[in-house]
């Protein structure tokens, strides 16, 4: 597996808060897909295989609220958001990421972005 494939799946969780966070408003899955494939200028691709997975289990862990919203007779979506516990969990994984990215790129020899 390629390196960037192998940073995108372990930075899933941390991207999908900070989306929600930003934001500050509730998506959809195929939504928040888009939305962070757009952020990233198409440098990553998101498979639906991988985000609901993540979505479920994050909603299990309380990092994520969700509701299903739809009118009457049309398709219904599950709509993601970030709880209280998703932000606090996003400040952690920040400061955590800052510590890795500064650590790898000493190890590297450059300088971090």
């Amino acid at each position: 597996m390629a390196l960037q494939e192998q940073i995108r799946k372990g930075t899933t969780e941390i991207i999908i808060l900070s989306l929600l966070a930003d934001l500050e408003r509730a998506m959809y899955g195929y939504e928040i897909i888009k939305e962070l494939e757009s952020r990233s200028e198409g440098f990553f691709e998101f498979k639906e295989g991988l985000i609901y997975p993540r979505l479920h289990e994050m909603e299990r862990q309380g990092l994520l609220r969700s509701e299903w919203r739809g009118k009457e007779g049309s398709r219904k979506r599950k709509f993601y958001a970030i709880t209280t516990e998703g932000r606090r969990q996003l400040a952690r994984d920040v400061e955590s990421w800052q510590a890795f990215a500064e650590n790898v790129s000493r190890l590297l020899g450059v300088e971090p972005a």
